[in-house]
């Protein structure tokens, strides 16, 4: 009998607690029990662009998720193709809904916001109710409801146009638009509750993402999104301005990897963190770029600049290295070639 064992596995009815039970059968009717405990996750905005990509990688983990969406920019299709999903439909800047969605989690990723600054120069009351108020009652929820860490997707516009390259945590904030400053304010509120309340926050700040699932056909997408669908369908795309303002551009996937990291990362709780790849790229090597990738013969339109853009953007992501050892693992040109060959497949999906 030396060294026998007899291992038992079961999975509660809720599927929230893992339990492996241990039966030494040199000792008899000896039990050891060993209970893992699955955590749960709240990704609001989780139909979204990058909601979407963060649910996805914590299903292909097989934890447990929860969406919260109000599919005003997110679309369920987003997500069709994940499987055991709970999904709460609603507008969180209701606190009920608020709460209904957030209680249950221990984690919670605050995705959900309108992310554009021409949408919220030409609509600010709007843009103010989705970043601002439902982001107030998604850190009320989550103190009430005991969450453990709500990480917020904060906004490299907080730096507004300052000339210092690259930009710093520990610079000065001027945004320059309504989103900005909205985005600046939700990040200060994360902060206060983590002072005043103990509950656990982290904002990380976005530069410029991109990648599959990014709607070209709004016209507060995102750059790459809307030059790789002209492109390849053979129109001019338009840059307002020179064109030789720089943007750091992150595919996706580094933001994800970094979400995760902050969600658990033990000297993270209270900080801002920048998240991104530390170089920039000007939009005329940008668009020169996919141009030479989908092998068109068009040249952009110029235009005047937008109100509330920023001419350059890049991040030092020293503090996300040390912090949360964090380091791209999608280069830029890897992560072109990949949102290229999304948006081919899914029109030739479409026809």
């Amino acid at each position: 009998m030396a060294g026998r064992r007899r291992t038992e596995f079961g999975l509660s009815a809720d599927c929230d607690v893992f339990t492996i039970q241990t039966a030494d059968l040199r000792v008899g009717p000896f039990l050891a029990q060993l209970t893992i405990y699955m955590a749960s996750y709240l990704v609001t905005g989780g139909a979204g662009f990058i909601g979407s990509h963060v649910v996805e990688e914590l299903v292909r983990r097989d934890d447990r998720v929860r969406i919260v969406d109000n599919l005003s920019t997110g679309k369920r299709q987003n997500i069709a193709h994940v499987s055991s999903v709970e999904f709460v439909e609603g507008e969180l800047a209701d606190l009920e809904v608020a709460r209904r969605a957030v209680d249950g989690m221990d984690y919670v990723f605050h995705q959900a916001a309108i992310p554009s600054v021409p949408r919220s120069v030409q609509d600010p009351i709007t843009s103010n109710r989705a970043n601002i108020d439902a982001t107030l009652n998604v850190l009320v929820a989550a103190r009430d409801a005991r969450v453990k860490r709500v990480v917020y997707a904060g906004s490299s516009s907080a730096y507004g146009d300052t000339p210092t390259l690259p930009k710093l945590e520990t610079m000065p904030t001027a945004p320059l638009s309504p989103y900005a400053l909205q985005k600046l304010v939700g990040e200060q509120y994360c902060q206060m509750f983590t002072h005043l309340y103990g509950l656990e926050t982290v904002t990380i700040r976005y530069f410029n993402v991109f990648g599959p699932r990014q709607d070209p056909s709004s016209p507060y997408s995102g750059v790459i999104s809307i030059f790789i669908s002209a492109l390849c369908e053979g129109r001019q795309p338009t840059i307002y301005g020179d064109g030789e303002h720089t943007r750091d551009f992150t595919y996706v996937a580094n933001v994800v990897d970094g979400v995760l990291r902050a969600c658990t990362a033990a000297r993270a709780s209270g900080e801002v963190i920048n998240v991104a790849t530390g170089g920039r790229i000007s939009l005329n090597t940008l668009f020169t770029t996919i141009r030479d990738l989908v092998a068109a013969r068009v040249d952009p339109i110029y235009a005047a600049p937008r109100p509330g853009d920023v001419k350059d953007s890049q991040a030092d992501i020293s503090k996300a290295r040390r912090i949360l050892g964090y380091e791209p693992i999608v280069s830029f040109e890897e992560g072109l070639a990949r949102t290229v060959a999304w948006y081919r497949d899914s029109q030739a999906t479409v026809a």
